[in-house]
C-alpha cells in the first residue's frame, strides 16, 4: 500500500505536502510547529488537517505491519499461496487482515480442535464432499473409537459437524459477506430489564433503528443503559438471507441425509460462531464512531472555551456558591494575584444576609471590584439573587458573570492546586480559580483534565486515551496559537508549548525563580535540559515583553531573525521600528522577490510582516465577550414567546444548551437552531457565542427549558 498516496487521497491534498508533513513527523517535530513554521514545505497544512495525517499514519503503519507478521506467520506454515498474499497485500483496515489470517492462526482448544484430535477430521471430509451413496450412520460407524472418547455414530456425526462449523466460520469471504448484510439488514433493538422503572432511558424502552442509520449520541447511550443494567441490546438480522447463502456454498452435494446435516452445521456455525463475534464487530465499530464523533465534538467545544477572549484589566471577586459551608470568595488583582480570601453564610441554613452584604461592600471597596465572577454550581442561584440586590445598593459600577465551574473543584484538589496556593485550602483555591478563569479561560482551564471540563457528551464511557490524546492536542493547539509569556506562564501552560515536557516547562519556572526575568528567547538555552532541538520547537510560541530583541515579543521564530534584519536594512530602519511598524506590506513591493533575496519563503514573508504589522495580536479579540448581567431572572420569569440574549454554553449531537441567565441552561434542539438544513448544531454554533433565543416552553417540573433560534434575531 502507498500510504503517503492514501492519506493523499482521504485530506485531498497533494502527494507532497503528505510526504513532507510525514518527513518533518519522524524527525520528532511537534503538529503546531509544523503547522505555523514548516507552510512552505506543507503547502500550508493547519493543526487539524496534520493531526488527522497523523493519525492515519499511525494507523496504516500499523495495518502494513500486523500484514508482514500475518504474511510470516502464514509462510511458516507452508500455507502461503500467491492467491492469499495477493488478499493479504490489498486488505484496507485490520478486520479484513484479521478475517483472512483466521483459519492459520493457532487456536485455543475448540469443540473441532477436540473433534480433529478424535480422529473425525475423516468424517468431516466425507460430510464436506456430500458425495458417499452410504448413509451417514454407516460412514460414522467407522470412526468410532471409544478409547479417543467417541462411543456412538452420534458421538462421530457431532464431532464432524463441529469440525465443519468452526470451518464456515473461518472463511473471510463468508464472513465479509454476513458482515456487510447485517451492516446494511441489521436493525439494533433495546428493551428494558424492568418495564416499569422510571430512569432516563426510558425511551429506549422498547427501541429499535437500522444499524447504518443509528446515531452516535444513541449508541452511547445504548451502552451506558446496558451497562448500568436497565437496558438489553441486540442485534437482530434477517437471519434467513444469511442461512440461504451458507447452505449455497456449503451444500454441492444431492445426498438427502446429509444436505440436512449440512444445513444443521450451517446454522450452527452462523448461530454459535459467527453471529455473536460479527456482532461484537458492529457493536464496537459502531461504538468506535460514536466515540470518535462525539470526541471530535468534545475538541470543538474545548477549543471554543478556551479560546474565550481574556477580561484584561479587571480585578475580579471570584464567588464559588455552597449552602452549609458558606460561599468561598477570592478577590483577584488584574495580573491574578490572590489578594484577598473570605467565607460568607448569605444562603441557607445560615442566611446572614446583611452580614454576607457588609462584608462585600467592604471587599469592593478596599480592593476596587470590577467584577464578580460567580460559579454555576449549586446554590449559584440564590447567590446570583444576592449578587443583583446587592449591585442595587453600590455607588460603584459592578457587574457580574455566571461562569462554568466545571473542574474548579477537581483543580483545587488537585497536587497542583496545593502547590500553587499552600496557603489556601481547597473551597478558596476553587473561588480563585472562578475568578481566574473569567481573566484568563486558557490560562486557568489548562490546569484542568480536559476530560472534568464538562463541554462533551458521555466523555467518560468513551476510550480514554484516546479522548485524552485528542483533547491534549486541543489544548496544545489553542496555546501554541495564542502563545504564552515567557516570564508569567505557569508550568502547567508551559508543558502544553511545541517541544516542551513537563519536566522543562518546571526547570524553565525553576530557572525563572533563579536567575529572576528572561530578556531574551537565547536564554531558554541556558535551561536544563533544554536543547537545540527544543529551543527550535518552542522559541517561536513564547514571548517577552519589553526584552532586548523586539521580536521576542512576536511569534516570528529566531530561525527567521536574520531575514528580518535584511528587510529592516533594505527599508532603510532599525530592529527597533518592528516595535511600531505599521505599513510594512505597502512598502515592501515584489514579495516573491523580496523573499527569495532574504532567504525565506514567500509564505514565510507573509507571516513575518503580518505579525510586524499587528504585534502579539490575541486571536482571542475576535471572539465575543461574555455577557456581564447587573440583574437576575428567575424560571418562573419566562413565558413562551419571550426574546433572549444569551450564551452557548455546550454543544452536543442533537442540540445546544443556552445561558439565557436563569440557573438551567435551555435547549435549542438541533431542529430549532437554523431555518437551513444542518447536520450537525456545530454547522451553525459554537461555544461562546452570544445568541438570540425565544422561548418555546418551560417545565417547572422537570426544571427544562425549550428555545428556538429559528426567525429570531
Amino acid at each position: 500500500m502507498d500510504i503517503i498516496q492514501k492519506i493523499a487521497d482521504e485530506l485531498q491534498v497533494r502527494n507532497r505536502q503528505v510526504a513532507a508533513a510525514v518527513k518533518l513527523i519522524d524527525e520528532g517535530n511537534t503538529v503546531p510547529f509544523i503547522a505555523r513554521y514548516r507552510k512552505e514545505a506543507t503547502g500550508s497544512l493547519n493543526d487539524e488537517q496534520l493531526r488527522t495525517l497523523a493519525v492515519r499514519l499511525e494507523y496504516l503503519r500499523s495495518l502494513e505491519e500486523k500484514k508482514t507478521q500475518v504474511l510470516s506467520a502464514i509462510e511458516e506454515q507452508g500455507k502461503l499461496t500467491e492467491e492469499l498474499r495477493a488478499q493479504i497485500f490489498s486488505a484496507e483496515t485490520l478486520v479484513i487482515v484479521e478475517d483472512i489470517y483466521r483459519p492459520y492462526r493457532p487456536k485455543r482448544k475448540t469443540r473441532a480442535s477436540v473433534a480433529k484430535e478424535k480422529g473425525l477430521e475423516g468424517l468431516a471430509g466425507i460430510l464436506r464432499a456430500q458425495t458417499t451413496r452410504r448413509s451417514l450412520a454407516e460412514e460414522a460407524q467407522q470412526f468410532i473409537n471409544e478409547e479417543k472418547g467417541v462411543s456412538t455414530v452420534q458421538d462421530a456425526i457431532q464431532g464432524a459437524m463441529d469440525i465443519l462449523a468452526e470451518e464456515i466460520s473461518d472463511q473471510a469471504e463468508y464472513r465479509a459477506y454476513i458482515r456487510e448484510e447485517t451492516w446494511r439488514q441489521g436493525r439494533i433493538c433495546s428493551s428494558a430489564r424492568d418495564a416499569e422503572a422510571e430512569s432516563v432511558y426510558e425511551m429506549y424502552y422498547s427501541y429499535e433503528e437500522p444499524v447504518n442509520r443509528i446515531l452516535g449520541h444513541r449508541i452511547l447511550a445504548l451502552n451506558r443503559g446496558e451497562a448500568e443494567k436497565i437496558l438489553s441490546v441486540r442485534i437482530t438480522v434477517p437471519k434467513e438471507r444469511i442461512l440461504s447463502y451458507l447452505e449455497k456454498k456449503t451444500i454441492t452435494g444431492k445426498h438427502p441425509e446429509l444436505c440436512a446435516v449440512m444445513k444443521e452445521v450451517c446454522a450452527d456455525a452462523y448461530d454459535r460462531l459467527i453471529a455473536p463475534a460479527i456482532e461484537r464487530e458492529i457493536r464496537n465499530r459502531l461504538t468506535e464512531t460514536a466515540e470518535e464523533n462525539a470526541i471530535a465534538v468534545f475538541g470543538k467545544n474545548l477549543k471554543q472555551l478556551l479560546m474565550q477572549p481574556p477580561v484584561a484589566g479587571k480585578t475580579v471577586l471570584g464567588w464559588d456558591p455552597a449552602f452549609r459551608t458558606g460561599c468561598k470568595l477570592a478577590v483577584v488583582d488584574p495580573t491574578g494575584k490572590v489578594l484577598a480570601t473570605r467565607v460568607i453564610y448569605p444562603t441557607a441554613p445560615q442566611n446572614r444576609v446583611d452580614e454576607a452584604k457588609a462584608e462585600l461592600k467592604k471587599l469592593i471597596s478596599e480592593y476596587q471590584v470590577d467584577l464578580i465572577s460567580v460559579g454555576n454550581g449549586t446554590a449559584s442561584r440564590e447567590s446570583e439573587q444576592i449578587i443583583a440586590a446587592l449591585i442595587r445598593e453600590l455607588e460603584r459600577p459592578v457587574q457580574y458573570v455566571i461562569v462554568n465551574e466545571a473542574g474548579a473543584s477537581v483543580y483545587s484538589a488537585s497536587k497542583l492546586g496545593a502547590e500553587e496556593f499552600p496557603q489556601f485550602d481547597v473551597s478558596q483555591r476553587s473561588a480563585a480559580s472562578i475568578a481566574r478563569r473569567l481573566q484568563d479561560p486558557l490560562a486557568e482551564l489548562v490546569k484542568i483534565d480536559p476530560q472534568s471540563i464538562g463541554v462533551g457528551q458521555y466523555q467518560h464511557d468513551m476510550n480514554q486515551k484516546k479522548l485524552s490524546e485528542s483533547l491534549s492536542g486541543v489544548v496544545e493547539d489553542c496555546v501554541n496559537r495564542v502563545g504564552v509569556d515567557l516570564n508569567t506562564a505557569s508550568a502547567p501552560l508551559l508543558s502544553y508549548i511545541s517541544g516542551i515536557s513537563k519536566t522543562l516547562a518546571k526547570n524553565i519556572v525553576a530557572y525563572r525563580e533563579a536567575n529572576g526575568r528572561f530578556e531574551s528567547r537565547d536564554q531558554l538555552l541556558k535551561v536544563p535540559k533544554l536543547g537545540p532541538k527544543a529551543f527550535e520547537q518552542c522559541a517561536g510560541f513564547l514571548r517577552i515583553h519589553h526584552g532586548k530583541n523586539p521580536l521576542d515579543d512576536t511569534s516570528v521564530h529566531p530561525e527567521s531573525y536574520a531575514a528580518v534584519q535584511k528587510l529592516m536594512e533594505r527599508l532603510g530602519m532599525t530592529m527597533d521600528d518592528t516595535r511600531n511598524a505599521r505599513n510594512l506590506s505597502s512598502m515592501v513591493g515584489d514579495r516573491k522577490q523580496l523573499a527569495a533575496e532574504l532567504g525565506i519563503g514567500e509564505i514565510t514573508l507573509s507571516d513575518i510582516l503580518s505579525e510586524l504589522e499587528k504585534p502579539s495580536r490575541d486571536p482571542r479579540e475576535m471572539m465575543p465577550p461574555p455577557i456581564l448581567r447587573s440583574d437576575v431572572m428567575d424560571l418562573k420569569d419566562l413565558k413562551p414567546g419571550m426574546i433572549l440574549k444569551g450564551t452557548v454554553r455546550n454543544v452536543v449531537d442533537f442540540g445546544a444548551f443556552v445561558d439565557i441567565g436563569v440557573h438551567q441552561d435551555g435547549l435549542v434542539h438541533i431542529s430549532q437552531i437554523s431555518d437551513r438544513f444542518i447536520k450537525h448544531p456545530l454547522d451553525a454554533v459554537s461555544i461562546g457565542d452570544i445568541v438570540e433565543v425565544q422561548i418555546l416552553d418551560v417545565d417547572m417540573k422537570k426544571q427544562r427549558i425549550s428555545l428556538t433560534m429559528k426567525g429570531v434575531g
